[in-house]
């Protein structure tokens, strides 16, 4: 192949289907360790198309959701993809939250964001179960299901020539023996090898140690953190319209719980953020002796860890205890139960941390040094929202691949 795509994600087949449209005469492949493409983060996702809000105004992060949001929508149209503009509300239940969402209003004017400042009695009109002081309305947020929107993006690139390997797992790269520049992937199955002249990596929870074995540096590391929801019972579903978010507070990495409409008509109650014991554990009890002695070895989970650690055991508190989750949700609408609730499905997420123990808040490219540097290029971190952003990131990574590789 002329170029080859590691990873069947969300990013990797944006990437991949970018590429083709640009460039349709080029050899193609994207391979993926699973037996289908989008099943981990693409997949196990709260399905919320952003607007930017958050993000600071300049920032990359910021201009690509803002321009992600609108390509999302324009695809899901094009390509019959269903999705719901169902708003979101960013509300402040306490007077010392107001000044913190001021400020994220002015970002949202700054980033160009769609968004009205509502009082109590306007939080009403659009969420009448909700109780708040004031509230930052962005009626643009929407929902959709990202896992068929990747199966989209698959489905394009196939259909225009390129190729999709499935239950290729990638034990290493290496100098290619039948190309003059190129480079061999190796799969885990001695049998699978494929010679490509290019390879882009988009690993997701595994970006850092795929990166590691074309002779990257080991930062920024992925730690892998688990979001459990809670689901609201289908009785009472009528007490959410759209999404509810709080007001982020600055001390703590994670933004906290949240209501989340689904596409299937369910509403998705969390999510919390603790470390996972494995990088593709969904359960509890997951556990991959690697995955977590890695995670707990490394310093910059050290210095997160004792940063946050009155947080941290808050969060471990809400993962037994059902009642502890309702209560930071009751804040919002003082009229849930915890009858009202059952458990639901869990996520987990790609963090990137720097050794200092920052969470890795930009995107990274990295080519890494050696024989191998001048034909590979590895997507080490694409941040959330890396879904809503998608196709704004395969731009940007397919302007970084013609610039690199002189398409």
């Amino acid at each position: 192949y002329d170029v080859t795509i590691v990873g069947g994600g969300i990013v990797g087949l944006a990437t991949a289907r970018e590429l083709l449209l640009r460039h349709p005469g080029v050899k193609y492949a994207v391979v993926e360790k699973e037996n289908e493409v989008s099943l981990h983060q693409s997949g196990h996702n709260s399905g919320v198309i952003h607007a930017g809000i958050y993000y600071t105004p300049g920032s990359l992060k910021a201009k690509l959701c803002v321009e992600g949001l609108e390509l999302m929508y324009k695809y899901c149209d094009q390509q019959n993809i269903p999705y719901k503009k169902v708003g979101k509300l960013i509300v402040a239940v306490e007077e010392e939250e107001i000044p913190r969402l001021d400020n994220i209003y002015k970002r949202a004017l700054q980033n160009g964001c769609t968004v009205t400042m509502l009082d109590k009695h306007e939080i009403k009109d659009v969420e009448p179960h909700c109780k708040g002081l004031k509230a930052i309305h962005s009626p643009k947020t929407g929902i959709v299901d990202f896992a068929v929107v990747a199966r989209s993006y698959g489905k394009q690139f196939a259909e225009g020539g390129g190729t999709i390997r499935t239950n290729f797992e990638v034990s290493n790269f290496k100098k290619s023996s039948k190309l003059d520049s190129g480079v061999l992937i190796q799969g885990k199955d001695p049998n699978q090898q494929i010679h490509s002249k290019y390879v882009i990596v988009c690993g997701g929870l595994y970006a850092d140690r795929l990166a590691a074995k074309s002779g990257c540096e080991i930062l920024p590391k992925i730690v892998p953190f688990r979001g459990d929801y809670l689901v609201l019972k289908e009785s009472k579903r009528d007490l959410v319209r759209g999404n509810i978010y709080p007001v982020p507070d600055p001390r703590f990495p994670f933004l906290g719980v949240h209501y989340t409409p689904r596409m299937d008509g369910s509403v998705w109650l969390g999510p919390n953020a603790v470390l996972a014991f494995k990088r593709e554990g969904y359960k509890f009890f997951d556990f991959n002796f690697k995955d977590l002695s890695e995670a707990l070895l490394f310093s910059g989970l050290q210095k997160l860890v004792f940063r946050n650690f009155s947080a941290g055991v808050n969060e471990l508190y809400r993962v037994a205890n059902m009642n502890a989750q309702v209560k930071l949700l009751q804040r919002f609408i003082p009229e849930l139960k915890k009858e009202d609730v059952v458990k639901g499905p869990s996520g987990v997420r790609a963090q990137a941390l720097d050794d200092k123990g920052n969470l890795v808040d930009d995107f990274v490219f990295d080519s890494g040094k050696g024989e191998l540097s001048t034909n590979m290029l590895h997507v080490r971190n694409a941040p959330s929202p890396a879904a809503t952003s998608s196709l704004a990131i395969a731009k940007m990574i397919a302007d970084e691949v013609e610039t690199k590789y002189q398409f």
